[in-house]
């Protein structure tokens, strides 16, 4: 079938939830993907930070070939191993000691949101407000939409739920001005990737760790984009030199399947049976898949490459700087990167980015987002370039 009718079924039977890039994409392989036409694309999305191993990544195909031939799903109430395995990985390389395995990052951090809730019931005399900053994101269920600090996203779907408030990043005062008795907890993205890649400075993570240990909050530090070796380290909150009471991860912890989880320290892990649970969360499957990519990421140490490459990759990108007036910053950390622009051109760049064979994300009206395979190789990293230059060439000429 050519590509035009795949578009026509797709008008034809689904919800238009999201305004789609126009190829329709077949296989992928590493760094590379294939349209239905044979054309080849550099993929600098990675499936919204999701493919952190590349495209088809044999051990992980493996992993699942052989998992789908033993066993694919149980209940909850059975012991998995495939499940206890990768809780073990992801606890012993953490700060944290439980684990509850799910299948999103949205549903991982509506998990963090119960979790820190019935903690202030048993421990703060029913505090139940959580913080969060202003351009965050947290998820698109009615809850975790409450806890993103965009209201733009809230306005069709009101009432949200409630029991949230927010903050301006990096300004520790705001965060204080909004602590009150309802207050238990504090969630926050080190880098805002959905916001556009804001990135929270060292002083400010580390005064959020000490207000919580000042007002007995839950610190919850949400690693749906960041985790998994995104920023340079296995967990994002590595870089900054603390530890959370909590975290979620999602995206890459999957190396494509869809999975998501929720760590926290024994003290705030308060779940008893019939608190909280999943049908497919830890499911055989994407277990299997998730700890066969971790295991490599970390027998290989991939999220250490990823420093070097980001260095790389930022250097280049910093030095079109002096070629194009219109490019007003680059900003990002590890492989999850922002260029900003001083007009609003990210759609058309875009658009052009594609033609030259790179897919990017147009993270805001007047920035683009690079989230590449953290395998990405140096010389991929130089065609990227060369293609971004044509790209915006030809916006602006």
């Amino acid at each position: 079938m050519d590509e035009s009718k795949w578009k026509e079924m797709e008008s034809k039977y689904y919800m238009h939830v999201a305004n789609r890039y126009p190829m329709v994409l077949e296989r992928g392989k590493g760094t590379k993907v294939w349209d239905t036409d044979g054309n080849e694309y550099l993929d600098f999305t990675s499936g919204w930070a999701v493919n952190n191993i590349g495209h088809s990544n044999e051990i992980v195909a493996e992993a699942i070939a052989e998992q789908a031939k033993t066993l694919l799903q149980t209940s909850n109430v059975f012991y998995t191993i495939p499940q206890l395995k990768l809780a073990e990985i992801l606890i012993e390389n953490s700060v944290l000691d439980k684990i509850f395995i799910c299948n999103s990052g949205a549903e991982a951090n509506e998990g963090a949101i119960k979790l820190a809730r019935k903690w202030g019931k048993l421990n703060k005399n029913g505090a139940h407000k959580i913080l969060t900053a202003f351009d965050s994101f947290h998820g698109r269920t009615i809850s975790t939409l409450a806890a993103t600090g965009q209201p733009k996203y809230h306005e069709m779907f009101m009432p949200v739920t409630e029991g949230f408030d927010y903050f301006d990043l990096n300004d520790i005062q705001s965060v204080k001005k909004i602590i009150d008795k309802d207050t238990v907890g504090i969630m926050l993205e080190v880098v805002q990737g959905e916001g556009g890649v804001n990135i929270c400075t060292q002083e400010f993570v580390q005064q959020i760790r000490n207000i919580c240990n000042q007002e007995n909050l839950i610190m919850i530090i949400d690693e749906v984009q960041t985790g998994i070796g995104r920023l340079g380290a296995l967990y994002g909150y590595e870089k900054y030199n603390i530890e959370p009471d909590v975290i979620t991860l999602a995206k890459g912890l999957g190396a494509g399947v869809p999975i998501g989880a929720i760590l926290a320290k024994d003290e705030f892990s308060v779940f008893v049976p019939g608190d909280h649970g999943s049908t497919f969360g830890g499911n055989a499957l994407t277990c299997a898949a998730a700890y066969a990519s971790t295991k490599y990421i970390l027998e290989n140490d991939i999220h250490n490459e990823v420093n070097e490459l980001s260095k790389y990759f930022m250097d280049k990108l910093n030095n079109l700087i002096s070629e194009y007036e219109i490019i007003k910053e680059i900003r990002g950390m590890g492989l999850l990167i922002a260029m900003e622009f001083s007009a609003d051109i990210s759609a058309e760049i875009v658009s052009r980015s594609n033609e030259e064979g790179i897919l990017i994300n147009a993270v805001r009206p007047n920035a683009i987002r690079f989230m590449p395979p953290l395998t990405v190789t140096k010389s991929e990293i130089d065609q990227a370039i060369i293609k971004i230059k044509n790209a915006i060439g030809k916006t602006i000429r």
